[in-house]
C-alpha cells in the first residue's frame, strides 16, 4: 500500500495489547478515527470524531490508573 492509497485503512494494534487476545486496532480515517476488535477484523467498527478520540487518548495517557 502506498501513501496515496486511501482505499484500505492502515490499522494499528494497541501498544498495550498482550498475548491474551483482548486487543483493539485503530485506523485514522480523517476526520474520524475507527476502532475494531482485532479478533474480528470483518466485524463492526466504531467511529469517533478525531478530536474526541484524541481527548480520550490524552486522558488515558495522563492517568496511569486508566491505562
Amino acid at each position: 500500500m502506498t501513501d496515496s492509497d486511501h482505499s484500505r485503512p492502515a490499522w494499528r494494534k494497541s501498544s498495550y495489547s498482550g498475548q491474551n487476545g483482548n486487543c483493539i486496532e485503530v485506523a485514522d480515517l480523517s476526520p474520524a478515527v475507527t476502532v475494531r476488535d482485532s479478533n474480528d477484523p470483518d466485524g463492526q467498527q466504531l467511529a469517533f470524531p478525531a478530536a474526541t478520540w484524541n481527548a480520550f487518548a490524552h486522558r488515558i495517557q495522563a492517568d496511569p490508573a486508566l491505562g
